[in-house]
């Protein structure tokens, strides 16, 4: 199940921060993401000092904690009925993250994300990051929407 949830996310190439699934329930999710050193925020942030940016924590632990526990929802909603492929829209409706520590190229970071409540359409989260040391690096509560979204007919 948890390929076939990866394989429904909406980014691609530089964007997808999302390696691996380790654990997946209507629980909450586990995942995990080794920023590149190559990456294209790094480039200026900071010359000669690369340093993670604030958002692209952020959207690392929307994408795990957020977008793929709610495909997954929403597949287990249709019974696995999403067409591989399927287009799928995340829509972040409201962060609230607070940052305790640095991330550097070529960590990795385990994101964990426990669910508060999933119901009409709309999931929201408890989100930690947390480094290959345990040390954490971020939480905070994401809301937001997943939705299919058939391109031909708007």
């Amino acid at each position: 199940m948890n390929n076939e949830v990866l394989n429904h996310l909406p980014y691609k190439s530089s964007f997808r921060f999302v390696d691996h699934i380790t654990e997946l329930s209507s629980d909450g999710v586990v995942g995990d993401y080794t920023l590149r050193e190559e990456a294209f925020f790094y480039r200026d942030h900071f010359e000669g000092n690369p340093v993670t940016p604030g958002v692209i924590i952020t959207e690392i632990m929307a994408q795990i904690g957020l977008v793929v526990l709610g495909i997954y929802l929403l597949m287990k909603e249709n019974e696995g009925g999403l067409a591989a492929g399927e287009p799928m829209f995340p829509l972040l409706t409201s962060t609230e993250v607070s940052f305790h520590k640095m991330v550097l190229p070529p960590q990795q970071v385990i994101v964990t994300s426990e669910k508060e409540y999933f119901r009409f359409g709309k999931l929201k989260c408890y989100v930690e990051m947390h480094d290959g040391a345990g040390d954490l690096v971020a939480k905070g509560m994401f809301s937001g929407i997943v939705k299919k979204v058939d391109l031909k007919n708007g």
